[in-house]
């Protein structure tokens, strides 16, 4: 008998929900908030009034979409945490509502185990996945971590930011020059027609297999104003270089850490997950240095890459084969232990 698992995200600005049975996709929805791109981020209470209006149609789609019944699915997954408190909160409820309804199981999902278990998700035949043990390279706008993979439940921090996440440096560099927000995909779409060697920007690198941005973010500031007291328009003229170089800086900083783990651990099993996992660079860069190095190297499909109910839906089928499953008198919890 199949399992089919409900998985529901809605950790920051995006409504998701997804429906796996037995590892193989069957939908995927996310509705999208666009009224923070006007505030320049996340406004977290405006983030949570759209998750309660979207979290039911979206939900109900994704059944639909799959091709299946309230009554058939065997455990709802959700996101308990990392994120904003509000946003989790109506995820959390729902579950808790929909489980109680079909008198069906509860998991909860660590948002940033999703992420890395998004490799795991089949869409195909030709669907891979790393063996264990693994390297995974979470890069978000929250978060940038080495994380060593022993199993679907035993993985350990190996390296993270000491202050900011890589994520965060290429939205707020991308906000000073007037990009908008999200910056990153913005820099990324302007960075391929640039030189990436135009400015030179710091690469701060931490003692062991840890990650600083804060430094080059002052780095990158402090060329724009010394350009800018004579060259009023020097951002316009130069965004293309300016992105090229920012995002290979950032790109070269994650790579260097990431070698030298694989190095340390003797691991040759490496993936990428999380939003900046969709970076054109960072992407090529993880081909090119395994091939160079002997890696299997294992890239999430762009959609997984960003915030989804099926990594979280996947992550819930691992822990309902165990039946790892969650009280009703759970909480979520912004900063959830890793």
């Amino acid at each position: 008998m199949s399992t089919i698992i409900l998985g529901i995200e809605s950790s920051c600005d995006d409504t998701s929900a997804a429906i796996i049975r037995d590892e193989w996709l069957l939908s995927n929805l996310i509705s999208s908030q666009k009224v923070h791109e006007e505030y320049g981020g996340v406004v977290p209470e405006l983030a949570s009034r759209a998750h309660q209006a979207n979290i039911i149609p979206v939900v109900d789609r994704a059944i639909k979409l799959a091709n299946i019944t309230a009554d058939e699915i065997s455990a709802v997954a959700f996101t308990r945490g990392p994120g904003l408190l509000g946003s989790l909160l109506v995820g959390t409820s729902f579950a808790k509502g929909f489980a109680l309804a079909q008198n069906i199981p509860l998991i909860e999902v660590n948002h940033l185990h999703g992420h890395i278990l998004s490799h795991f998700i089949k869409t195909s035949a030709d669907s891979k996945h790393p063996n264990y043990p693994f390297l995974c390279l979470l890069v978000s706008g929250g978060h940038t971590q080495l994380v060593l993979v022993e199993s679907y439940k035993k993985m350990r921090i190996v390296g993270k930011t000491i202050d900011d996440a890589a994520g965060e440096a290429f939205d707020k560099c991308a906000k000073v020059m007037g990009l908008g927000y999200p910056g990153g995909p913005v820099v990324d779409k302007l960075a391929a027609k640039g030189n990436p060697k135009a400015f030179e920007f710091a690469k701060p690198l931490p003692h062991g297999l840890d990650f600083s941005f804060s430094g080059l973010k002052t780095s990158f500031l402090y060329s724009l104003r010394n350009n800018l007291n004579g060259f009023p328009n020097f951002i316009d003229e130069n965004k293309e270089d300016l992105c090229a170089s920012l995002q290979y800086t950032i790109t070269t900083i994650l790579m260097q850490k990431l070698v030298k783990a694989s190095k340390k651990y003797g691991i040759k099993e490496v993936a990428i997950a999380g939003g900046v996992a969709a970076n054109s660079a960072l992407r090529n860069a993880i081909l090119e240095t395994g091939e160079r190095l002997g890696w299997n190297t294992y890239i999430p499909e762009l959609k997984f890459t960003t915030d989804n109910a099926a990594m979280i839906a996947i992550a819930g089928y691992f822990k309902y084969l165990e039946n790892d499953f969650a009280g009703h008198d759970l909480i979520p919890q912004a900063r959830l232990p890793f």
